[in-house]
């Protein structure tokens, strides 16, 4: 039987176990890709701790929005895809910790674009081309990015920056000049973040890719929950702010529009490294000790 983690409690890393698991099946206008690597994303600690309750998760669940891999299998109604094919993959309903996973969101992957690479990509893209669209800060608006040096974050700034946007970017110290260096103002986080943001001038909207209890400032800074939103906060609910969920309607064409990109050098990722897949557990450990600053990505 193929391998997965699976999820077999809420808590600490211990939970996450490597485990027989059934072959998944794709069904209609999906595939089933043999997988090489797999992101790690903030949302994945979060559900895994229990404290993410907006998501609802079956006993024995498989973490990881994004995968990378080759196409071992097509269901009905999937056309312009082959077996074999080198692809990216969004994974709406999880399962990316795993040897195989359907997705039913995908791009082909380009022979430049390593598999690592290729598996940081699809949540994070679509998580920051689709809170931009929630938002719907255009040209010449200022946008608040809480937690600007994380993968999300990142993405978001140079999408932003494209589109004429003004983006003040909430950073720990080491991430001051790479933000910089993508078109952000740059401010550290803190108990001054409102006062250190209000020397910029004013904030249109924010976008909390952190999670880190910091909303409260977005409201104070924009001026209403309702131009904040958050992508794993569980306070959202309760300051009135939108919790994003990765959906099929959020983002449409986000790997198709970003993936060109990476593949041309004209998008920068997060520094990733990479785990033994079996090592999901010790590499959710490493993420919340804030021992690696990097991205990990699991491969097989």
């Amino acid at each position: 039987m193929p391998k997965a983690i699976t999820l077999t409690d809420f808590g600490g890393p211990d939970v996450l176990r490597w485990t027989d698991v059934p072959l998944p099946q794709p069904e209609e206008g999906q595939i089933r890709i043999k997988v090489k690597a797999a992101g790690i994303g903030p949302t994945d600690l979060a559900l895994r701790s229990g404290r993410l309750k907006a998501f609802s998760l079956r006993q024995n669940a498989v973490l990881g929005f994004e995968v990378a891999g080759t196409v071992d299998a097509v269901g009905p109604a999937v056309h312009g895809t082959q077996i074999g094919e080198e692809v990216a993959a969004l994974l709406f309903d999880l399962g990316g910790y795993a040897q195989y996973a359907v997705a039913s969101r995908w791009v082909t992957k380009p022979p430049s674009v390593p598999w690592a690479a290729a598996a940081s990509l699809p949540a994070s893209a679509e998580a920051a081309a689709g809170v931009l669209r929630q938002l719907t800060v255009k040209t010449g608006d200022t946008l608040l990015i809480l937690g600007g040096g994380g993968a999300v974050g990142l993405i978001a700034t140079q999408l932003a920056v494209a589109q004429g946007i003004n983006v003040v970017s909430a950073v720990g110290t080491r991430d001051e000049a790479l933000v910089t260096s993508l078109g952000a103002t740059p401010v550290p986080y803190g108990v001054n973040l409102v006062d250190a943001v209000r020397s910029f001038g004013a904030v249109d909207f924010a976008l909390d890719a952190s999670g880190k209890g910091v909303l409260a400032d977005a409201i104070t800074l924009t001026g209403a929950a309702d131009r904040v939103i958050t992508l794993s906060d569980p306070a959202a609910a309760d300051l009135g702010v939108t919790l994003s969920h990765p959906s099929p309607q959020r983002a449409p064409h986000a790997l198709d529009d970003t993936m060109p990109l990476l593949a041309q050098g004209r998008l920068r990722l997060r520094p990733y490294t990479t785990m033994p897949m079996r090592d999901a557990g010790e590499a959710h450990r490493l993420l919340e000790s804030g021992r690696v600053h990097e991205r990990v990505v699991l491969t097989l």
